[in-house]
């Protein structure tokens, strides 16, 4: 078993999926002990029922990808997600409301969705593309403060994925109270191992197959 296959979500949250896809990602995770399937909340049921003698978890995506829709609806999408399966969410922070400085509104906007899933990890994506270092750092203490179990970097569709910059500032705005994910742009064994002695606890990517073999991804997007 590679040293990198438990750190992955294995990851397609591609418009064009189709049930077919999703069936592939599922056995793809299954072969090479992938820790979870990332999947848009839509697929949660049919990666449930491809997975359910294995011991791979489903993380749905809410509120993908900009992160603007209802507080309300966002907390709706989770509880289905939940009901129909997943075993995690990862949710995206209210970037808008952040940047606004309405610090109360992307705290409840969290909440609402942590309520739905008291058991289950959270995972915040604050899309740190977007933000400046404070802007980071903030946003990180929010979904602490809010009840994230994660925080995470980007959601993959943004200007740009992880950088190691972000780790840092993460981290040290984490101060060991959640565990971060790093996503977007990791594509190959040298960066994934570069985030993990940062100390990131997941790896959010289309490429875990390249991660795991040493071979070059075919995947340009996550």
């Amino acid at each position: 078993m590679s040293p990198f296959s438990q750190y992955i979500d294995h990851t397609l949250l591609k418009a064009t999926a189709t049930k077919r896809d999703i069936i592939k990602l599922c056995e793809e995770a299954k072969t090479y002990n992938f820790f979870a399937v990332c999947v848009n909340s839509s697929f949660v049921a049919l990666a449930k029922a491809q997975l359910i003698e294995s011991d791979v978890k489903i993380c749905s995506v809410v509120g993908f990808p900009l992160g603007a829709m209802s507080t309300e609806a966002k907390a709706q999408e989770a509880a289905s997600a939940i009901r129909n399966g997943a075993d995690e969410i990862d949710m995206v922070i209210n970037i808008g409301l952040l940047k606004g400085k309405d610090f109360d509104g992307v705290k409840n906007d969290i909440a609402a969705v942590k309520k739905q899933l008291p058991k289950n990890n959270l995972k915040v994506i604050l899309e740190t593309c977007y933000l400046d270092d404070i802007e980071i750092i903030k946003a990180s203490e929010l979904a602490i403060e809010s009840g994230a179990d994660f925080i995470k970097t980007s959601t993959g569709v943004g200007s740009r994925g992880a950088s190691k910059k972000d780790i840092k500032l993460m981290k040290s705005a984490s101060q060991g109270l959640a565990k971060i994910k790093a996503s977007g742009g990791i594509k190959d064994a040298k960066t994934a191992l570069e985030y993990i002695n940062q100390g990131v606890h997941r790896l959010g990517t289309s490429s875990g197959i390249a991660i795991v073999t040493g071979e070059k991804s075919e995947h340009k997007d996550y």
